[in-house]
């Protein structure tokens, strides 16, 4: 792989002859390269990486059903020891600082599996974890298992009580307030803090905690004044609740969680296709009563087992969630940038296979859109429950492009899934993940979950812009309702010129999203809010030609725009300069250098780096295919010419 940097100097043009061909070798290379990984069934699909916190959990659940054999546990216990930092941590991101959450629930499931506390590698981690506070200091999520596990006291952890199923609606803290996959987790977590489960473990670790001179430590109380004082005392009073509650108050409460709970399980044994909410609500309902041998917790069971690799024979990774159907949408776009015939068989073959997943079921969305009826589509194979918006505009995106010989089963299909979006559209004008006006600051005040504002699913820019590219290409960029998305991103610029990337690092990300779908809406070129932007993305260009930004650039302004150079975060950048008319400009010249120059033999990119993010400062993950697809669309459209107004 060629990684020399490029030092030529930055002048605008087109490109010289010679380098312009090696782009276009570039991307029939590339093109081949991803036609050479589809899928027989007709999709696409790469792997998606998280940190090792989920396989602790996969370890933790088994050993709490009783279930946990040796071989799983070592060989979960090798993945976990194989992505342990020099110093004794495990990140949230590759090659990012060591995270207390993540590498307290490793170092617990390495003993799980076998390892020794005198092991150097152990020693290492539990004198970085005493380093930072310790495992008082780590967040929830953590003390909930280890709680589980005999090493935390339930009574230190909120009750979160299972009564909450029953708020309506219309109550501030309802179900419903909550984020798709928060929902889930706290219909689960209502059940798991009814019965407060022990299963030990046997073994301490003392060796991390910080020593303690004998002081007894007392909680210190928010003032009343604040959040979190509110909360604490109703946590008292939750607490008392829980000792006088009628038991059969509570019973039904926990059945009502386990109903709703039940009528959501996928064909394929899941909950939402996500191995980390599949595993919360396998332990909630074999607490309320099924046994491991049940069907409903065996299909469980056995999606939490094929959703393992075995990246070697004695290591086994558990894979968070799966991604065809966005991997397979953003694939067939960027073999049409790369000048692919809109009507060749893999194509065709792609559409089919996607027109087969469109969702035809009510979801949670009805909570609130009670008569919108399903169009959507969703992440992963078997998830019919949870479409959400901005896999169903990259799925229509590439459906519009695609020359199917049945025509009018892919227009119904687009019918459907505009009018699915267009019902899903928020009171401000945008649009977010998974549900419609769920904005609330209320539920992350609480004290369930570490993540703060992001327990709930508001309207984001890179999700409306999608909505609106899409919108734009199925011939809706004047509709009143386009337009007031339009005005909804142009108000969430910021001050930089950038935009807020939720779902990808970051505003790189976020300002790559928006760019097209405005240009694509109609807005001209030289628009104020675009020539800020492209002001902004020139500026935070790297020397050597790419861009790059920082997973710690959510929880630091100062690393805004800023990192080593990547190529999806590249491409990003580059398909918002084309799209602003910025073709033959210096920046672009040197993207499209940085990209050629660095692809590898086999016609691919590489990036180990997280570019793809769960949830802000808290869940990151890196898609398989961002290296590559990203990267082809850049430089295909940058080879014929095409923005993302004549592109889609």
């Amino acid at each position: 792989m060629t990684t020399t940097a490029d030092d030529a100097p930055r002048e605008k043009g087109p490109l010289p002859a010679a380098e312009e061909e090696a782009a276009r070798r570039a991307v029939r290379r590339a093109a081949d390269h991803l036609l050479s990984r589809r899928h027989t069934g007709g999709w696409w699909e790469e792997e998606f990486t998280t940190d090792v916190s989920y396989d602790a959990h996969d370890l933790f659940l088994r050993h709490v059903l009783g279930v946990l054999d040796e071989r799983v546990a070592t060989a979960g216990g090798r993945w976990i020891r194989s992505q342990q930092s020099a110093d004794g941590s495990w990140p949230l991101v590759f090659g990012g600082a060591g995270h207390l959450g993540t590498t307290v629930q490793a170092y617990v499931a390495l003993r799980l599996a076998g390892h020794r506390p005198d092991e150097d590698h152990m020693g290492r981690c539990a004198a970085w974890v005493r380093e930072q506070g310790g495992v008082a200091a780590a967040p929830l999520e953590a003390h909930v298992w280890l709680a589980m596990c005999g090493l935390w006291c339930w009574d230190d952890l909120p009750e979160i009580p299972p009564e909450i199923i029953a708020l309506p609606t219309w109550a501030p803290l309802n179900i419903y307030a909550f984020s798709s996959i928060m929902r889930q987790a706290l219909v689960s977590l209502g059940v798991i803090s009814a019965y407060r489960p022990v299963q030990p473990v046997p073994f301490g670790i003392d060796e991390l905690f910080v020593p303690s001179d004998g002081t007894p430590v007392r909680p210190v109380s928010a003032p009343i004044t604040r959040w979190a004082g509110v909360f604490q005392r109703a946590n008292t009073v939750l607490r008392a609740g829980r000792r006088i509650t009628p038991r059969a108050v509570r019973r039904i409460a926990t059945n009502m969680c386990a109903r709703w709970l039940l009528e959501r399980q996928e064909t394929d044994g899941s909950w939402g296709a996500c191995t980390p909410i599949t595993t919360w609500v396998t332990l909630a309902l074999h607490l309320h009563g099924y046994a491991p041998d049940h069907p409903v917790l065996k299909a469980a069971l056995r999606f939490l087992d094929e959703s393992a690799s075995w990246p070697e024979d004695d290591m086994r990774k558990l894979r968070t969630v799966r991604s065809p159907v966005w991997d397979t949408g953003l694939a067939v776009t960027a073999l049409l940038d790369a000048g692919l015939d809109a009507g060749h068989p893999a194509l065709v073959g792609a559409a089919d296979w996607l027109l087969a997943r469109q969702s035809d079921r009510p979801g949670d969305w009805t909570a609130r859109r009670p008569r919108l009826a399903p169009g959507g589509w969703a992440f992963q194979f078997h998830n019919r429950t949870y479409p959400d918006n901005d896999d169903t505009s990259e799925v229509v995106l590439a459906l519009l492009r695609i020359e199917h010989p049945d025509r009018a089963r892919v227009d119904d299909a687009v019918r459907d899934a505009v009018r699915w979006c267009l019902g899903m559209q928020s009171a401000d004008g945008g649009w977010a993940a998974f549900d419609v006006d769920n904005a609330s600051a209320l539920p992350g005040k609480l004290p369930f979950f570490d993540f703060g504002e992001y327990c709930v699913d508001a309207p984001t820019a890179d999700i409306t812009a999608h909505v609106v590219e899409m919108l734009s290409a199925a011939g809706m960029a004047d509709d009143p309702r386009t337009r007031r998305a339009v005005q909804w991103l142009l108000g969430r610029q910021e001050d930089d010129g950038a935009w807020f990337g939720r779902w990808g690092v970051n505003h790189v990300y976020g300002t790559g999203c928006v760019l097209p779908a405005l240009i694509a809406a109609g807005t001209p070129c030289g628009h104020p809010a675009v020539r800020r932007a492209v002001t902004w993305l020139t500026s935070v260009q790297n020397d050597d030609g790419g861009w790059g930004e920082d997973w710690e650039s959510y929880a630091d302004p100062g690393r805004v725009g800023s990192g080593p150079s990547v190529p999806s975060q590249t491409a990003w950048a580059l398909l918002a300069l084309l799209a602003a008319g910025e073709r033959d400009s210096a920046a672009v010249r040197s993207g499209v250098r940085w990209l050629t120059g660095r692809q590898t033999d086999d016609g691919t990119w590489e990036e180990p780096e997280f570019t793809g993010v769960l949830v802000p400062r808290a869940v990151a993950c890196r898609y398989g295919y961002y290296r590559h697809v990203f990267p082809l669309m850049a430089l295909g459209r940058y080879v014929h010419r095409r923005d993302a107004a004549v592109t889609r």
